[in-house]
């Protein structure tokens, strides 16, 4: 699983990504800094079952921190989008390629308006047309590749007897799009009864699978840099996350140099170093009382969880081989962590963790109520599980 981190030039989308990942990313006020994506691991968060069973845990494939869980994701920093992209303008066709491989998106947009469309800095810009031009730019990229194919694909349905949505599907495999997102779009389209499409129905297919496929979440950053006004306008109309970047990069630094301890996505942090300057005691509370207690934290904890838990609908199970000391084999105790879609069941659970262990399945505990369960029970998020399979 990948998430892009994309928007246009000069909105903060490298620090955004250096913040969610504390990779060395270059950060530079001019357009096109990342010329390559920059790939880096960040993490979701969510509450460890460590706490609620009393037990210490030794996380393999996580961390865990006072009692939170943090999970890893893969995160890509694309670089800047314009308008025009999907014909090539600035770096598009790198960019939009770049693109493919995300299963969902963060949007990073200058809520200040201090960018124009370019990524230039600019008075009283409408971050609004920034939110609509990355969606209208991946409709119209995913547009021109279903208009340039559309003969091939209808003809092989009238001809050949295939069926459109394998040969969409087929198509598209390349940009990570699969046969459910297909069909969400058809339906969402309304287009499921009917074998001609009219261009602009080809269009309409292509936003509805954008939105499958590709979704998006919104995160209004530089949100400090008297913003609010068009962070209140916008709030109600778009489901957009307050952001700052800089402050959580700020925050994540100061943390990893022991001035502060700071848990990402908290909404406070606490002063570990008595001599700090004036400068540094200053920026601190801005922080704290400018960004955290105003609006709920810095925003990119969010963004992440959002995309994850919210977007793509995953949640946590930790699978386990002792029900009863929640352990593995060699003694670990809750040592992994897995994201799985939601509605998930238990032989799930166990083809994720090995094609063998599937295989083998038989049964599973719920850890909690030391109850069996079924290979088709559903798994809910927190669950710990044990797999039981034949020898």
């Amino acid at each position: 699983m990948e998430v892009g981190i994309v928007g246009k030039p000069n909105v903060g989308k490298s620090t955004f990504f250096k913040a969610l990942t504390m990779i060395d990313a270059e950060i530079a006020n001019y357009p096109f800094t990342t010329i390559k994506p920059n790939v880096g691991m960040a993490a979701v968060r969510a509450p460890c079952p460590c706490r609620e069973l009393g037990v210490l845990c030794h996380p393999k494939n996580s961390v865990c921190v006072d009692g939170q869980r943090f999970i890893p994701v893969k995160a890509i920093d694309v670089a800047g989008l314009v308008p025009g992209a999907h014909e090539g303008k600035g770096l598009g066709n790198q960019f939009m390629d770049d693109l493919r491989m995300a299963d969902a998106l963060i949007h990073v947009v200058d809520i200040s308006g201090r960018t124009n469309e370019k990524g230039e800095p600019a008075t009283d810009h409408d971050p609004e047309s920034d939110i609509r031009f990355l969606v209208d730019e991946i409709d119209q990229w995913f547009y021109g590749i279903l208009k340039k194919n559309w003969h091939k694909i209808t003809s092989k349905t009238k001809y050949n007897n295939k069926e459109l949505l394998k040969e969409i599907t087929e198509q598209l495999s390349g940009l990570e799009i699969k046969e459910y997102h297909v069909k969400e779009a058809i339906d969402s389209a309304g287009l499921a009864e009917k074998t001609e499409w009219s261009d602009g129905e080809l269009l309409a297919f292509a936003r509805a699978l954008r939105d499958s496929s590709k979704p998006v979440v919104l995160a209004g950053n530089k949100i400090d840099l008297d913003a609010k006004k068009n962070y209140e306008r916008l709030k109600d109309k778009y489901d957009i996350t307050p952001v700052c970047a800089e402050a959580e990069l700020a925050l994540r630094q100061a943390h990893n140099a022991k001035v502060i301890k700071y848990l990402p996505g908290d909404i406070d942090f606490q002063i570990l170093k008595e001599d700090l300057g004036e400068k540094q005691k200053a920026a601190l509370n801005f922080i704290k009382t400018g960004i955290l207690q105003k609006y709920g934290g810095t925003g990119v904890q969010k963004c992440i969880n959002s995309a994850v838990y919210d977007v793509l609908k995953l949640i946590v199970v930790y699978p386990v081989e002792n029900e009863t000391r929640y352990m593995d084999s060699k003694g670990n105790i809750l040592p992994d962590a897995r994201l799985l879609p939601e509605g998930s069941t238990a032989i799930d659970l166990a083809y994720k963790i090995h094609t063998d262990i599937g295989d083998r399945f038989i049964g599973a505990i719920d850890c909690r109520t030391k109850k069996k369960i079924g290979r088709e029970s559903v798994l809910k998020d927190g669950d710990v599980i044990k797999i039981l399979t034949t020898r």
